[in-house]
């Protein structure tokens, strides 16, 4: 293999890459990028994957392939190596013996690779079911009002990921991890209907790869055992998760016997103010009373005491909830939006965090019992 190409383009491919290679896996080429570059007529295309045999993330680009091959260098130091290689065109050249060569100005290293033959074949698109194009701002918005109530314990594997509904032209995304709930709606131009599991994990890093401009399209790959998110020059595949999860619509108390409007950011800095003292090994969390138009904060530990009230408009009973600050103030910032609803069915039942108007996103928030 002989190929060409420009420092800043090919660091970028690899470290992307690199975010599906794990460290210390039994087999060394896990632990490595899989590098393909095919020869064409007018210059050629690198390929350069990673993969976890969980995730994949793969990278591709034309570049000036001289002559095309195939092989595995270690992720870590393929990429320490290109960060620390001055601006310009970098030359990887490798024999049959799997030495490879990298130059770059007055740079050069060598270093041993790997066979590819070794390296596992990612899963392919050739039993796609459902083919999606969806709006990438829209879909990072839906990912970062969703993810942040995903379980981070594998106990039920299939709360570690969101619950992706397709039905009538509307996405629905849900996830929950036993304390809180989350679900946001969205409108998409895809009449069938189609329902799967995508790894929080996996949904992390089409994040962090779509810009959240709107003109940016990101396309779904489905098969019955793997999705493949296409994102601009990058493909993602990972494997579906399976097991039950909880019917959404049934976790949702109806009705409410106290709504609340309050500007959102002054409700978070609120929380925020009487956070500073709560004690996370001994559980302690916020007795927050609504009452007479205004929202009352307040903390004791064995650390202190802290109190905050602020404004809002309340219709209905008065009433005071114990919650943990981590789990309001999650959703909270999950709201990104100026005001919101907190709909309060007595001091024990799940707190609803909603939009003043619509059903574009529903939070669930579990209260705790509050001492006596």
């Amino acid at each position: 293999m002989i190929i060409n190409c420009e420092k800043q383009a090919i660091y970028e491919m690899v470290s992307t890459a690199s975010r599906a290679v794990s460290g210390k896996m039994a087999t060394p080429t896990l632990e490595g990028v899989l590098i393909c570059a095919t020869k064409k007529d007018l210059g050629g295309m690198i390929k350069i994957s990673g993969y976890n045999l969980e995730i994949g993330i793969t990278a591709e680009a034309n570049c000036n392939v001289i002559e095309g091959g195939e092989l595995v260098i270690n992720a870590k130091l393929f990429s320490d190596i290109l960060r620390n290689m001055p601006a310009g065109t970098v030359t990887l050249s490798s024999n049959d013996k799997n030495i490879v060569e990298l130059k770059c100005g007055s740079t050069e290293y060598s270093i041993l690779g790997m066979n590819a033959k070794d390296y596992p074949q990612l899963p392919g698109d050739a039993d796609i079911d459902a083919e999606i194009t969806l709006n990438g701002g829209m879909l990072k918005s839906m990912i970062s009002q969703t993810l942040f109530a995903v379980a981070t314990i594998d106990t039920r594997p299939a709360l570690t990921g969101v619950k992706f509904i397709f039905e009538d032209n509307l996405l629905t995304m849900v996830s929950l991890d036993g304390y809180r709930l989350a679900v946001r709606k969205e409108a998409v131009d895809y009449s069938g209907s189609k329902t799967f599991i995508v790894p929080g994990k996996t949904l992390s890093e089409i994040s962090r790869m779509v810009s959240g401009d709107d003109e940016e399209n990101v396309v779904l790959k489905v098969t019955k055992r793997h999705i493949i998110f296409e994102v601009k020059e990058y493909s993602v595949i990972t494997r579906l998760l399976e097991g039950e999860f909880l019917d959404h619509k049934k976790a949702i108390p109806s009705g409410g016997s106290t709504t609340v409007e309050v500007d959102t950011r002054t409700m978070i800095g609120s929380v925020e103010r009487t956070s500073p003292i709560i004690d996370d090994r001994l559980r302690s969390h916020i007795k927050v009373d609504f009452a007479d138009g205004f929202i009352t904060s307040a903390c004791t530990t064995t650390i202190g005491r802290a109190y905050d009230k602020i404004e809002c408009k309340i219709d209905g009973e008065n009433v005071s909830v114990g919650f943990s600050n981590h789990y309001l103030l999650d959703a909270l910032k999950a709201a990104d939006c100026d005001m919101v609803k907190i709909v309060i069915n007595g001091p024990l039942s799940p707190v609803k965090i909603m939009p003043p108007e619509g059903d574009s996103f529903l939070f669930l928030v579990v209260p705790v019992k509050l001492k006596s």
